[in-house]
């Protein structure tokens, strides 16, 4: 029988660097009081590390190893959901674009914009509504077709 500290053990390596967790940690939100008690919270480290390795190697949730120590795969799932609507990841783009760009690591002429990412200049104009073309439509090619002949002798 496995004791419930090998169930807990951390992974050999973990896919969330001192580094990484240094930029991370101050853009997440602070835990939310738990006035009726319940379950202890899931490190936000553990968590992140979860995150990584479902999005890295394409599993389940659900089939995250509880022995990564990462919680249950919708514990993960959950944080990640939060985080975002907190807009975490929007953050975290912009401070690594930042760091990118003071260390002159971007390469701009791989740069692409599109309309969904950039509003236009003085909101742009509307386009032109489309004409609906129903009163105008083809006549049926059944309509066109001739009265099939009968095989059968008339009465």
């Amino acid at each position: 029988m496995q004791s419930k500290q090998s169930k807990q053990s951390k992974p050999s390596k973990p896919s969330v660097s001192d580094a990484l967790w240094a930029v991370v940690e101050p853009l997440l939100p602070p835990e939310r009081p738990k006035p009726k008690g319940g379950h202890p919270r899931v490190p936000d480290r553990a968590c992140l590390t979860g995150i990584i390795f479902v999005l890295k190697s394409g599993i389940p949730w659900e089939m995250l190893p509880q022995e990564m120590g990462c919680g249950s795969g919708m514990t993960c799932w959950r944080r990640l959901r939060d985080w975002h609507e907190a807009g975490v990841w929007y953050a975290l783009h912009q401070v690594l674009l930042d760091t990118l760009g003071a260390a002159d690591q971007l390469d701009w002429s791989r740069a692409a914009l599109d309309s969904s990412s950039v509003p236009a200049k003085k909101g742009g104009t509307t386009p032109a509504r489309i004409r609906r073309i129903a009163a105008r439509r083809a006549r049926s090619i059944i309509s066109l077709q001739r009265p099939t002949m009968s095989r059968s002798p008339r009465s």
